[in-house]
């Protein structure tokens, strides 16, 4: 079943791609006592991901954290080792990215999508959401292969 707005997050691992490498988080622990604006993409380094998802998160980081934001997470299917160099060639240091390598949370949540038919297997959904104190607040799923509700321009919008 998918989350819905003002559902509590499931537990599930994720893990943070930091300078000294990576670090097991839990979901419960992690977003607890603040406010997150999440965005998830199908893969780091993917055309849509990188020309335009995470740009716009990296343009608006000023502006979300201005509107109450706590923390921009960013999180794919992919190992921390990626997250962590994609968020060094595209993103910023206003970006934390959270890996998602066995789809974990993706699945934990109900956004999961089958890339197979791309070589990507199982992916998580392109989507975002705000989470204050681990419940969401906002949900914005995208609709496969559009790009519209999960930018960092329409959470502005929510907030």
């Amino acid at each position: 079943m998918t989350i819905s707005v003002g559902d509590k997050l499931p537990e599930a691992t994720l893990v943070k791609a930091t300078a000294e490498g990576p670090q097991q988080v839990q979901a419960s622990e992690y977003f607890a006592g603040k406010k997150v604006a999440l965005f998830s993409v199908p893969g780091a380094f993917t055309p849509t991901c990188s020309a335009k998802h995470l740009p716009g998160f990296v343009e608006k980081a000023e502006d979300l954290k201005a509107k109450g934001v706590d923390e921009i997470v960013g999180t794919a299917v992919n190992d921390a080792f990626v997250m962590g160099a994609w968020n060094q060639a595209a993103g910023s240091d206003d970006i934390t990215m959270l890996a998602d390598g066995n789809a974990d949370f993706a699945e934990a949540v109900g956004l999961t999508m089958d890339g197979s038919g791309f070589g990507m297997g199982k992916r998580g959904q392109r989507f975002s959401m705000v989470i204050n104190d681990g419940v969401v607040e906002q949900l914005n799923v995208e609709e496969p292969g559009d790009f519209k509700v999960s930018s960092a321009e329409h959470m502005l919008g929510q907030l």
